[in-house]
């Protein structure tokens, strides 16, 4: 074989193993996702880009107050908190978060609390617990968000992964707690 050519399949190979790598990448273990909307506001913002963690819940579950990815119905993919676990009773009253009778604070909210005279959250309260493999999700702008107040809990099959590494735009990289 000739220089040029041992050369050539050297390059080939190298290009061929860098895209099978890219790929396993993403799809097992990372993928990039964009925010659309203005559901998450103010912890994500419309355009954000995030980088998704597919393998995390692999080996554990799914936490309250974790930002995720999940598929929802019609075919979208929806960026939501988990409020309520499995076997959790979840309930807003007064603008007051309650997990099974006892009242949480949601400190990502507070940038929001001086917009909404209201409150951010009106009250509803979960009929029953929250079944087994299933998630209660919110977004953190409630009255502009499509979440388990419209389309119930979520399937813990259907979670992608967790979503709080923000690295686009530029002037926005941080962590999304």
């Amino acid at each position: 074989m000739s220089e040029k050519k041992k050369e050539s399949w050297e390059w080939l190979k190298a290009v061929v193993v860098a895209l099978v790598l890219a790929f396993l990448i993403r799809q097992f273990l990372f993928a990039p996702v964009i925010v659309d909307g203005e559901s998450m506001l103010p912890t994500l913002e419309n355009s954000d880009r995030l980088i998704v963690n597919k393998i995390g819940y692999v080996f554990g579950e799914p936490e309250r107050f974790d930002i995720i990815v999940f598929h929802a119905p019609a075919g979208k993919d929806y960026i939501k908190r988990v409020i309520g676990l499995p076997g959790d009773r979840v309930e807003y009253r007064d603008d007051t978060l309650y997990i099974n009778g006892e009242p949480l604070e949601e400190p990502y909210l507070d940038e929001l609390r001086p917009l909404y005279e209201d409150g951010l959250t009106g009250d509803f309260e979960l009929d029953g617990v929250v079944p087994e493999d299933e998630l209660f999700v919110l977004g953190d702008n409630r009255w502009h968000s499509r979440d388990s107040r419209d389309i119930g809990t979520v399937h813990i099959d259907e979670v992608i992964g967790k979503a709080n590494v923000v690295f686009w735009p530029i002037s926005n990289i941080r962590i999304a707690k």
